[in-house]
C-alpha cells in the first residue's frame, strides 16, 4: 500500500483551485441533463456513462499522443489495483445519483453530496494527517448539525444520501493517495477500463432482449436518433468533469477538495427545488439554513487567510 503524501495546507495552486470549481460546477447541472435520457434507467444510464467514457478518454489520449501513459499505468499492479478500488467507489455513485435524479429525489443527492465533504474532511485529518483552523471546525459542526437535522427531518434511512457520500468521499481519498503517479485522463481511462467489460455486457444484454433504449424513441417525441446521440453524449459529460476532479484532488490540499465541494449540492438543490418543484418542508430548511450558515464561516475564513497571504 503506497503512504499518502501530504499536501501543505498554506499555498494554492491556482490551476487546482480552477480545475476543483469548473468541475464540481459541472457535476451541479447534471441533474438537467439524465432526465433527458429516459426512457433509460439508472443502470443502463451508468453503462453508458463507462463504455463512453472511456472511447472518450482513450481516444483523447491517442489525439495528445499520450498512450504510453495509460499503458504504464497498466503495468503497475499497485496503482491498477488502487484505481479498480476507485472505479468500484465510483460506479456505486454513478448509479445512485442517477436513480435520486431520475426518481424525483434530487434534493436528497444534494444532501448527500452536502454530507461528503464533511466526510472527506474527516478522512483528510484521520487518515492523511491534515490540520484544520478553528473557523473550519466550526463551520464544519454547524455543516453536520444542518445535515442531522435534514436527515430527522426525513422519517426515514437517507440511504440515497449516505451512499453517495461514503462512495465519493472514499473515491476521492483513493485519487488523493494516488494522485501524484496517475495523470488525471489516463486515470480515468484506467477507471471506466475497468468497469468496462461488465457494463458494455450488461448493454449487450439489454439490447438481446429487447429492453435497451439505445435505437428506441425517447420521451416527448425525441427521436431515436437523438436519444442514442444523448446517450453516447453522456461519456463526454461524464470524463469532463472527472478529469477536473482528478486534476484539483492532485493539487489542493484534500481538506480544501472536500469544501469546494459544496458547490455542487447547492447548484443541485436549487435545480430540485426551483425547477423540479420537489417539497421542502420547514425542517428541510432550517438544516439547508445550518449547512448555508457553514459556507458563510468557510467563505470568510477562506478571504481573510488569502488577504494574510497576500500581507505576507
Amino acid at each position: 500500500m503506497p503512504t499518502p503524501e501530504r499536501s501543505p495546507q498554506p499555498g494554492l495552486d491556482p490551476r487546482g483551485l480552477a480545475a476543483g470549481i469548473a468541475g464540481y460546477a459541472w457535476w451541479g447541472l447534471l441533474p438537467l441533463y439524465f432526465p433527458l435520457l429516459a426512457p433509460a434507467g439508472p443502470l443502463e444510464i451508468t453503462a453508458h456513462r463507462i463504455v463512453w467514457s472511456l472511447l472518450a478518454c482513450v481516444g483523447l489520449l491517442a489525439v495528445l499522443g499520450r498512450l504510453h501513459q495509460l499503458t504504464a499505468l497498466l503495468r503497475d499492479r499497485q496503482v491498477t489495483a488502487r484505481l479498480a478500488l476507485a472505479a468500484t467507489l465510483l460506479c456505486a455513485n454513478w448509479v445512485v445519483f442517477v436513480l435520486a435524479v431520475v426518481t424525483g429525489h434530487v434534493v436528497d443527492g444534494a444532501l448527500g453530496y452536502y454530507i461528503n465533504p464533511l466526510i472527506t474532511v474527516v478522512l483528510a485529518v484521520v487518515v492523511l494527517g491534515e490540520r484544520l483552523r478553528r473557523a473550519q471546525w466550526i463551520a464544519v459542526t454547524f455543516g453536520a448539525a444542518g445535515v442531522l437535522v435534514i436527515a430527522i427531518g426525513y422519517g426515514a434511512f437517507p440511504w440515497i444520501s449516505l451512499i453517495l457520500a461514503l462512495s465519493f468521499g472514499g473515491y476521492g481519498l483513493v485519487k488523493k493517495q494516488v494522485g501524484a503517479r496517475v495523470p488525471a485522463l489516463p486515470g480515468l481511462a484506467v477507471e471506466t477500463m475497468v468497469l468496462a467489460p461488465a457494463a458494455a455486457l450488461f448493454l449487450v444484454v439489454l439490447a438481446v432482449t429487447g429492453h435497451g433504449s439505445f435505437g428506441q424513441p425517447g420521451a416527448a417525441d425525441m427521436p431515436a436518433t437523438g436519444l442514442a446521440l444523448l446517450l453516447i453524449a453522456a461519456g463526454i459529460v461524464t470524463s469532463v468533469p472527472l478529469v477536473l476532479f482528478a486534476s484539483a484532488a492532485r493539487r489542493l490540499p484534500l481538506a480544501m477538495v472536500g469544501l469546494l465541494q459544496y458547490l455542487t449540492p447547492t447548484m443541485q438543490f436549487l435545480t430540485g427545488v426551483l425547477i423540479y418543484r420537489e417539497q421542502m418542508d420547514a425542517g428541510r430548511w432550517a438544516g439547508f439554513a445550518l449547512v448555508w450558515m457553514a459556507l458563510v464561516a468557510l467563505t470568510w475564513d477562506g478571504l481573510r487567510m488569502g488577504h494574510r497571504r497576500r500581507r505576507g
